[in-house]
């Protein structure tokens, strides 16, 4: 794996004064895509639809040729499947099942793309999105110039996804970032103190996303320098040989405790930091962060600045929730130089105020002063994307403006009593839609039921297709291909908050994901990445009046929610494992135990 030359924050962790460009940094408006991003698209849309040809030539659709049709209808870019990915939060279980996930959809991973797997699907997405555990998946793909999940997991020198070493002790080995508890905590409060000494407000997510670093960059001291805007500076992203990253934080207005499900929902993207939502709609340019904008433009007597977005702090912006891991701690683990470091943050901030990253000075101030609680606030705050309930981030994948035609959402919440994911991430992504005049603002999305009857049908033991007719939706909705977690091989339910793993229990659940997404390597459905397939293509037949062939009528009759509703109260939900550690299926009686709500479903095939 080659180490990212990119390491550009002029001072470390500290964000710096630099030289303005000729042109002054400015907010913009959210009512169209960025410049950059545009630009970006034209290239991208070309890579992507090559990858969909290579896709096709081991994804068979029986009776239909695929690669022709592509190149058929590939003279009007619109009508070729626009792609995202989606990979949801929660903790290191989301981060290893979203991880199997990727790395069964990566035409890289050894075998991925021999007959009936996923590879390729990866290289034929524009875009890929995370939040929390999600977004530091993301985060390491792309800070680690866009690794395979293989490299991350074997990775000898002790550098990275070493989770068997807690974040809370710090990482040893025998590689670059060898450090004992007591130099890694030092290590990590000094870089926070110097952003703090500069005159920058500082809160426990600086301190969280320095730590976070170290397990998840390939560089010394965590990615100290390393900023999110690099990764479009990139010459492999210019080239637009990757899809565009995405990390989803939530907004939380001043003195509110609790986020409401109509919170602002921000976005970081390789040039931006801003919202589409009409509390906000605009975005600041993220290697300017930093500078003190007023009104949306850089007074002229203000400096530029840069460096605020450390790609650490933009992955912990994503989980403050998991301050708590620093929090909860036992004081007499922690240096009492640490401790009284996070004690005077709290102090600044408030106790009650131990969940979120500030923003200080917000780039977004007097900015959208009838429609921002925010705007007159010199800091903004910023929480875990997953707070209003949306812990899939599918916000940036429906704005009209991207066009996307179908998402695979990768759900490894916990919503459950044994942590398993029953829909409610999609529920409140719905509901919000449903005020369309005011925070929906426009989105589109599918009718959803609500999480009884995720459970009671067995929508959460398999995928689910959600919106597969666009003629019944309220607007141009994607398709949601929803990949809930569920135990192929292994238990992969792990808590939340459990600090570490052993790298067999690491690799088990990667497997286990990539089990999730490719339905047991087609074990439980031949026909499965056929039906992948049918689901990519779908919007686009829509378009060009295609008929949709055989096999896909029957995958959408398989797959796509029926309407069907259950809302009685579901029995306990604790699914045992599909197959046992050879990988060969259970008998037949665990088998019926594991799906006993989806036997219609077994039927069909």
């Amino acid at each position: 794996m080659v180490q990212r030359a990119l390491p550009n924050a002029p001072d470390g962790y500290t964000p710096s004064k630099v030289k303005c460009p000729a042109s002054r940094p400015t907010v913009r408006s959210a009512s169209t895509l960025s410049s950059n991003e545009t630009s970006w698209l034209k290239t991208r849309r070309n890579k992507t639809l090559s990858a969909m040809k290579d896709f096709f030539g081991h994804v068979t659709i029986e009776d239909f040729d695929a690669v022709g049709y592509l190149n058929h209808v590939s003279s009007n870019t619109s009508n070729v499947p626009n792609i995202g990915i989606a990979v949801s939060g929660g903790g290191y279980r989301a981060l290893m099942n979203g991880a199997g996930a990727i790395k069964a959809f990566d035409s890289r991973t050894t075998n991925s793309t021999t007959s009936g797997q996923l590879g390729g699907l990866l290289q034929s997405a524009t875009y890929l999105a995370g939040l929390s555990g999600g977004g530091w998946l993301v985060g390491s793909i792309y800070i680690n110039n866009f690794s395979t999940i293989s490299n991350l997991q074997t990775y000898k020198d002790g550098a990275i996804w070493q989770f068997q070493n807690s974040i809370l002790e710090g990482p040893e080995g025998g590689g670059i970032q060898l450090f004992d508890s007591a130099s890694y905590y030092k290590d990590i409060y000094d870089a926070v103190a110097g952003k703090s000494d500069a005159g920058y407000q500082t809160s426990i997510t600086d301190y969280w996303g320095r730590a976070l670093s170290y397990q998840l960059f390939n560089a010394s001291n965590g990615g100290i320098d390393y900023t999110w805007s690099s990764i479009a500076l990139t010459d492999s992203f210019k080239a637009a040989d990757m899809p565009m990253p995405l990390v989803v934080a939530d907004g939380r207005y001043p003195d509110e405790l609790l986020v409401s499900s109509n919170a602002t929902v921000y976005e970081f993207n390789p040039w931006e930091f801003g919202s589409f939502d009409p509390s906000i709609f605009g975005f600041a340019p993220l290697q300017y962060l930093g500078s003190r904008f007023v009104a949306g433009t850089l007074p002229s007597n203000e400096s530029c600045v840069r460096g605020y977005d450390n790609a650490g702090f933009v992955i912990g912006t994503s989980s403050t929730l998991f301050n708590q891991f620093l929090l909860q701690i036992n004081s007499t683990n922690l240096p009492d130089f640490l401790m009284n470091a996070f004690t005077h943050v709290l102090e600044e901030i408030g106790q009650d105020s131990d969940d979120i990253a500030v923003y200080s000075p917000n780039p977004f101030y007097l900015w959208a002063n009838a429609t921002s609680s925010s705007a007159h606030h010199t800091e903004l705050d910023v929480v875990d994307g997953g707070e209003d309930g949306q812990n899939i981030p599918l916000h940036p994948l429906i704005q009209p403006e991207r066009h996307v035609d179908v998402i695979f959402a990768v759900d490894s919440s916990a919503d459950t009593d044994y942590n398993w994911p029953n829909g409610t991430s999609l529920v409140a992504t719905y509901e919000r839609s449903l005020n369309s005049s005011g925070i929906g603002n426009g989105t589109a999305f599918p009718a959803i039921p609500d999480q009884n009857t995720f459970v009671n049908e067995g929508l959460n033991t398999r995928p689910t297709f959600f919106g597969c007719d666009s003629s019944n939706q309220t607007g141009p909705t994607p398709l949601i291909v929803y990949i809930p977690n569920f135990p192929y091989t292994t238990q992969s339910n792990v808590s939340t908050f459990d600090p570490s793993y052993e790298e067999s229990q690491r690799d088990s659940i990667i497997l286990n994901g990539y089990d999730v997404a490719t339905m047991g390597n087609s074990s439980r459905d031949g026909n499965w990445s056929a039906c992948v397939g049918c689901a990519i293509l779908s919007r686009s037949f829509e378009r060009t009046n295609t008929t949709v062939p055989a096999i896909c009528k029957q995958c959408f009759q398989r797959y796509c929610w029926n309407g069907t509703t259950n809302s009685t109260t579901p029995a306990k939900y604790a699914p045992i494992t599909v197959f046992d550690s050879s990988g060969h299926a259970a008998s037949p009686t665990v088998v019926l135990s594991v799906v006993a709500a989806t036997t219609a479903f077994f039927a069909l095939l």
